[in-house]
């Protein structure tokens, strides 16, 4: 079983309007509303994958229950073991301009967690450790929850011998990657805010150096970069693709976690997660995967070892 861990889960909203004009009224073309988050995009490529997943975090008021009803919808879609808070799940609006293709995201803050809440889910989280092949941490803290939460929850796994992906940014990711999880998966901005380093490779080493096992970094649609303990490693989708990247990232990691669990070597690992992200780019439907695409691009990615120790 995986487990992924959002602790901020969300009703991920999408309004696709013809032209977004700022300060004037619009005619909303197609909504479409699903279980979002970080940890739960990730749970939904690994379940469409063929994984036994859970999904663990928060959700509460009626947003949650919205969440929870859609979540338990989807077919062959991981396992619900939220856990009940008294504050309203948040709501996250994207708004997609049809005339240029770009996206407006608003997102809400999340609910504030008790003391009691926190306890809750630590004793769910507990519970489900024993049976989890890998956890994967994602997304940012609701209120109330200690900068200090992924380090913990990092701790925790690796007391139980459960390898740990961290995908997560700012002060929770400088405490996080110092527990020493065994891969951490920033984005650029949130590399650089934690290394000060734009260059990529510099700024991969330095996350690295701060606790993190290995470290791989999104170089947009040039693919992937890893620092690991056997190398560093490039790996790129075959041509530039174009399409709608949002999502994208949620599925990198969704393929480095699977391949995480299954025991596979880098090579493996990069490919899977360059050809789920490039998959997702050209699907039809935000946040989803082309199954098609995907399987054609496991045979087309290439991955490359640039030195034999990192």
């Amino acid at each position: 079983m995986i487990l992924t861990v959002t602790l901020n889960t969300a009703l991920d909203l999408t309004y696709a309007v013809p032209a977004l004009v700022p300060h004037s009224s619009h005619r909303v073309g197609d909504v479409t509303e699903r279980p979002g988050g970080k940890g739960l995009n990730v749970a939904r490529v690994l379940s469409a994958l063929g994984h036994d997943t859970v999904v663990t975090g928060f959700a509460g008021g009626a947003t949650g229950a919205v969440l929870r009803d859609l979540l338990g919808a989807l077919p062959h879609g991981p396992a619900d073991a939220l856990v009940p808070v008294a504050g309203n799940t948040r709501r996250t609006i994207a708004v997609v301009d049809g005339s240029t293709g770009d996206t407006t995201q608003l997102n809400e803050p999340g609910p504030h967690i008790g003391s009691d809440e926190w306890t809750a889910f630590l004793r769910t989280y507990g519970e489900l450790l024993p049976g989890a092949d890998a956890v994967a941490l994602c997304g940012s803290l609701p209120p109330g929850i200690h900068v200090g939460a992924y380090a913990d929850l990092i701790r925790l796994a690796r007391a139980a011998g459960v390898p740990t992906l961290l995908d997560t940014g700012g002060e929770p990711l400088r405490r996080g990657i110092a527990a020493r999880p065994d891969l951490v998966k920033p984005n650029a901005d949130e590399l650089a805010q934690l290394t000060g380093a734009r260059e990529p490779l510099r700024a991969t080493r330095d996350a690295r150096r701060r606790g993190a096992r290995s470290v791989v970094t999104s170089l947009g649609p040039e693919g992937l970069l890893a620092v690991t303990p056997d190398g560093i490693w490039r790996a790129a989708p075959p041509s530039a693709v174009t399409g709608n990247p949002t999502g994208a990232g949620d599925s990198a990691v969704a393929g480095l976690l699977s391949a995480l669990a299954e025991g596979l070597g880098w090579q493996d690992r990069l490919t899977r997660a360059v050809a789920l992200s490039t998959a997702t780019v050209l699907a039809p439907a935000a946040g989803e995967f082309d199954p098609a695409a995907y399987e054609d691009l496991l045979t087309r990615v290439t991955v490359e070892q640039h030195a034999a120790a990192a």
